[in-house]
Protein backbone atom coordinates (compact mmCIF):
# COMPACT_ATOMS: atom_id res chain seq x y z
CA UNK A 1 0.00 0.00 0.00
CA UNK A 2 1.11 3.90 -0.83
CA UNK A 3 1.91 6.53 1.16
CA UNK A 4 -1.58 7.94 -0.90
CA UNK A 5 -3.93 5.11 -0.32
CA UNK A 6 -3.29 5.11 4.00
CA UNK A 7 -5.73 7.03 5.94
CA UNK A 8 -3.29 8.16 8.19
CA UNK A 9 -5.65 10.89 9.75
CA UNK A 10 -7.44 7.78 10.49
CA UNK A 11 -5.09 6.13 12.93
CA UNK A 12 -3.81 6.60 16.12
CA UNK A 13 -0.49 8.59 16.15
CA UNK A 14 1.04 11.09 19.21
CA UNK A 15 1.15 14.99 19.99
CA UNK A 16 3.47 15.24 22.10
CA UNK A 17 3.15 12.25 24.78
CA UNK A 18 -0.54 11.97 24.44
CA UNK A 19 -2.18 9.62 22.25
CA UNK A 20 -4.51 11.16 19.36
CA UNK A 21 -5.79 10.52 16.60
CA UNK A 22 -4.47 11.98 12.95
CA UNK A 23 -6.70 14.52 12.45
CA UNK A 24 -6.47 15.01 16.34
CA UNK A 25 -2.96 16.03 16.10
CA UNK A 26 -3.66 17.95 12.59
CA UNK A 27 -6.03 20.17 14.64
CA UNK A 28 -3.47 20.63 17.18
CA UNK A 29 -0.68 21.20 15.82
CA UNK A 30 -2.11 23.98 13.10
CA UNK A 31 -3.61 25.38 16.79
CA UNK A 32 -0.25 25.33 18.37
CA UNK A 33 1.77 27.49 15.41
CA UNK A 34 -1.28 29.90 14.69
CA UNK A 35 -0.41 30.63 18.08
CA UNK A 36 2.92 30.99 18.45
CA UNK A 37 3.30 32.65 14.93
CA UNK A 38 3.95 36.50 15.75
CA UNK A 39 6.45 35.25 18.37
CA UNK A 40 8.52 32.65 16.48
CA UNK A 41 11.62 34.10 16.12
CA UNK A 42 11.87 36.04 19.25
CA UNK A 43 10.91 32.78 20.99
CA UNK A 44 13.76 30.83 18.84
CA UNK A 45 16.22 33.36 19.91
CA UNK A 46 15.17 33.16 23.22
CA UNK A 47 15.08 29.09 23.61
CA UNK A 48 18.58 28.52 21.54
CA UNK A 49 20.27 31.81 23.08
CA UNK A 50 20.74 32.70 19.27
CA UNK A 51 21.75 29.59 18.25
CA UNK A 52 19.17 28.60 15.59
CA UNK A 53 20.77 31.58 13.75
CA UNK A 54 23.96 29.82 13.60
CA UNK A 55 22.45 26.44 12.84
CA UNK A 56 20.52 27.80 9.78
CA UNK A 57 23.60 29.61 8.60
CA UNK A 58 25.31 26.24 8.38
CA UNK A 59 22.34 24.82 6.38
CA UNK A 60 22.17 27.37 3.92
CA UNK A 61 25.68 27.39 3.41
CA UNK A 62 25.38 23.48 2.72
CA UNK A 63 23.04 23.88 0.36
CA UNK A 64 24.19 23.09 -3.47
CA UNK A 65 22.40 25.67 -4.78
CA UNK A 66 23.71 29.46 -7.14
CA UNK A 67 22.43 31.10 -9.84
CA UNK A 68 19.49 30.12 -11.53
CA UNK A 69 18.65 27.23 -8.99
CA UNK A 70 14.96 26.52 -8.02
CA UNK A 71 14.41 25.76 -4.68
CA UNK A 72 11.38 24.89 -2.03
CA UNK A 73 11.16 25.39 1.52
CA UNK A 74 8.90 23.53 3.40
CA UNK A 75 7.25 24.36 6.25
CA UNK A 76 8.51 27.77 5.96
CA UNK A 77 7.31 29.53 9.06
CA UNK A 78 8.68 32.76 9.40
CA UNK A 79 11.35 32.85 5.65
CA UNK A 80 14.69 33.20 7.44
CA UNK A 81 16.10 30.19 5.85
CA UNK A 82 14.17 31.39 2.66
CA UNK A 83 15.94 34.49 2.57
CA UNK A 84 19.34 33.50 3.34
CA UNK A 85 18.98 30.60 0.24
CA UNK A 86 17.38 33.50 -2.31
CA UNK A 87 20.17 35.73 -1.15
CA UNK A 88 22.71 32.53 -1.96
CA UNK A 89 21.26 32.32 -5.45
CA UNK A 90 21.16 35.73 -6.40
CA UNK A 91 18.81 37.24 -8.61
CA UNK A 92 18.12 34.56 -11.19
CA UNK A 93 17.56 32.38 -8.65
CA UNK A 94 13.76 31.27 -7.07
CA UNK A 95 12.88 30.25 -4.02
CA UNK A 96 9.01 28.57 -2.84
CA UNK A 97 7.97 28.57 0.40
CA UNK A 98 5.23 26.69 1.47
CA UNK A 99 3.61 25.84 4.76
CA UNK A 100 0.11 24.40 5.75
CA UNK A 101 -0.21 26.73 8.53
CA UNK A 102 -1.89 30.52 7.18
CA UNK A 103 -0.69 32.09 10.24
CA UNK A 104 2.76 31.06 9.65
CA UNK A 105 2.88 31.36 6.21
CA UNK A 106 1.77 34.93 6.32
CA UNK A 107 4.65 35.70 8.66
CA UNK A 108 6.54 34.01 6.25
CA UNK A 109 5.41 36.25 3.16
CA UNK A 110 5.86 39.31 5.13
CA UNK A 111 9.51 38.41 6.03
CA UNK A 112 10.45 38.49 2.38
CA UNK A 113 8.19 40.94 1.06
CA UNK A 114 10.34 43.13 3.77
CA UNK A 115 13.50 41.50 2.23
CA UNK A 116 12.46 42.57 -0.97
CA UNK A 117 12.16 39.32 -2.58
CA UNK A 118 7.95 38.55 -3.37
CA UNK A 119 7.24 39.41 -6.16
CA UNK A 120 9.67 38.42 -8.01
CA UNK A 121 12.55 36.25 -6.20
CA UNK A 122 9.81 33.78 -3.76
CA UNK A 123 6.21 33.04 -3.86
CA UNK A 124 4.41 31.33 -1.14
CA UNK A 125 1.81 28.58 -1.70
CA UNK A 126 -0.11 27.30 1.35
CA UNK A 127 0.68 23.07 0.70
CA UNK A 128 0.37 20.06 3.11
CA UNK A 129 4.16 18.65 3.06
CA UNK A 130 3.05 15.27 3.17
CA UNK A 131 0.73 15.95 -0.41
CA UNK A 132 3.29 18.97 -2.44
CA UNK A 133 0.89 20.79 -4.60
CA UNK A 134 3.91 21.22 -6.81
CA UNK A 135 4.65 18.48 -10.24
CA UNK A 136 7.36 15.65 -10.47
CA UNK A 137 10.80 17.11 -10.75
CA UNK A 138 10.41 20.42 -10.32
CA UNK A 139 13.18 22.13 -7.47
CA UNK A 140 17.09 21.86 -7.51
CA UNK A 141 16.70 21.91 -3.95
CA UNK A 142 14.04 20.57 -1.56
CA UNK A 143 15.18 22.38 2.59
CA UNK A 144 13.33 21.92 5.69
CA UNK A 145 13.93 23.17 8.99
CA UNK A 146 12.49 22.14 12.50
CA UNK A 147 9.07 21.25 10.55
CA UNK A 148 8.88 17.67 9.69
CA UNK A 149 8.82 16.42 13.08
CA UNK A 150 4.87 17.88 13.19
CA UNK A 151 4.09 15.88 10.04
CA UNK A 152 1.39 13.29 10.40
CA UNK A 153 3.70 11.20 8.05
CA UNK A 154 6.83 11.81 7.98
CA UNK A 155 7.50 9.21 5.59
CA UNK A 156 4.94 10.63 2.93
CA UNK A 157 6.79 13.70 3.84
CA UNK A 158 9.76 11.97 2.59
CA UNK A 159 8.54 10.61 0.09
CA UNK A 160 7.06 13.87 -1.76
CA UNK A 161 10.37 15.99 -1.21
CA UNK A 162 12.00 12.87 -3.50
CA UNK A 163 8.81 12.89 -5.92
CA UNK A 164 9.69 17.14 -6.90
CA UNK A 165 13.25 16.56 -6.50
CA UNK A 166 14.48 16.56 -9.94
CA UNK A 167 17.14 14.19 -10.95
CA UNK A 168 20.76 15.20 -9.24
CA UNK A 169 18.57 17.50 -6.70
CA UNK A 170 19.63 17.78 -3.14
CA UNK A 171 17.40 17.27 0.22
CA UNK A 172 18.56 18.76 3.53
CA UNK A 173 16.85 18.89 6.83
CA UNK A 174 17.67 20.47 9.66
CA UNK A 175 15.78 19.25 12.80
CA UNK A 176 16.73 18.55 16.57
CA UNK A 177 18.09 15.01 17.65
CA UNK A 178 19.60 13.33 20.37
CA UNK A 179 22.60 14.76 22.02
CA UNK A 180 25.64 12.74 21.58
CA UNK A 181 28.35 14.17 24.26
CA UNK A 182 28.35 12.08 27.75
CA UNK A 183 26.08 14.18 30.08
CA UNK A 184 24.72 16.76 28.14
CA UNK A 185 21.48 14.97 27.70
CA UNK A 186 20.58 15.61 31.11
CA UNK A 187 21.44 18.76 31.20
CA UNK A 188 19.41 19.40 28.00
CA UNK A 189 15.85 17.85 29.44
CA UNK A 190 16.50 19.72 32.35
CA UNK A 191 16.06 22.57 29.98
CA UNK A 192 13.69 21.39 27.79
CA UNK A 193 11.71 20.62 30.66
CA UNK A 194 11.28 23.47 32.60
CA UNK A 195 12.50 26.57 30.75
CA UNK A 196 11.31 26.57 27.72
CA UNK A 197 7.42 26.01 28.28
CA UNK A 198 8.19 28.96 31.01
CA UNK A 199 9.41 31.03 28.38
CA UNK A 200 6.57 30.29 26.77
CA UNK A 201 4.29 31.33 29.26
CA UNK A 202 6.15 34.28 29.87
CA UNK A 203 7.10 35.84 26.64
CA UNK A 204 4.23 34.21 24.27
CA UNK A 205 1.51 33.54 26.80
CA UNK A 206 1.27 29.90 25.26
CA UNK A 207 2.96 27.24 28.09
CA UNK A 208 1.12 24.19 26.45
CA UNK A 209 2.60 24.95 22.86
CA UNK A 210 6.06 25.11 23.99
CA UNK A 211 5.52 22.15 26.18
CA UNK A 212 4.48 19.83 23.19
CA UNK A 213 7.32 21.39 21.14
CA UNK A 214 9.58 19.72 23.75
CA UNK A 215 7.57 16.37 23.93
CA UNK A 216 7.60 16.42 19.78
CA UNK A 217 11.66 16.90 20.14
CA UNK A 218 11.82 13.87 22.52
CA UNK A 219 9.37 11.57 20.02
CA UNK A 220 11.03 12.23 16.64
CA UNK A 221 13.69 9.36 15.41
CA UNK A 222 17.38 10.07 16.57
CA UNK A 223 20.18 10.39 13.80
CA UNK A 224 20.33 7.14 12.41
CA UNK A 225 16.72 6.02 12.81
CA UNK A 226 15.92 9.60 10.75
CA UNK A 227 18.84 9.01 8.20
CA UNK A 228 17.37 5.06 7.20
CA UNK A 229 13.58 7.01 6.91
CA UNK A 230 15.12 9.12 4.60
CA UNK A 231 17.24 6.32 2.51
CA UNK A 232 13.96 4.33 2.47
CA UNK A 233 11.99 6.93 0.69
CA UNK A 234 14.91 6.36 -2.48
CA UNK A 235 17.66 9.41 -1.46
CA UNK A 236 21.13 8.22 -1.76
CA UNK A 237 24.18 9.78 -0.24
CA UNK A 238 22.28 9.89 2.89
CA UNK A 239 24.67 11.71 5.83
CA UNK A 240 23.90 13.96 9.06
CA UNK A 241 26.12 16.52 10.51
CA UNK A 242 25.46 17.00 14.82
CA UNK A 243 25.68 20.17 16.02
CA UNK A 244 25.74 21.12 19.57
CA UNK A 245 26.70 18.06 20.88
CA UNK A 246 23.83 16.23 18.64
CA UNK A 247 20.97 18.91 20.02
CA UNK A 248 20.75 19.48 16.37
CA UNK A 249 21.31 17.38 13.06
CA UNK A 250 22.17 18.52 10.06
CA UNK A 251 20.67 15.92 7.38
CA UNK A 252 21.30 15.69 3.70
CA UNK A 253 20.61 13.39 0.91
CA UNK A 254 20.42 13.52 -2.87
CA UNK A 255 18.29 11.83 -5.87
CA UNK A 256 20.78 10.38 -8.30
Amino acid sequence: MSHQDKQPQEAATHFGYQNVSGAEKVRRVMGVFSSVASQYDIMNDLMSGGMHRLWKRRMIATATVGAGSRVLYVAAGSGDVAIGLARKMGPSGRVVLTDLNGPMLAEGARRVIDAGLLPGRADCIQSDGTRLAFADNSFDCVTIAFGIRNFLDIEAGLAEFYRVLRPGGQFVCLEFSRPVLPGLDVIYDAYSFNIIPLLGEKVAGDRESYQYLVESIRRFPDQQRFARLIERAGFDLVRHENMTGGVVALHRGYKV
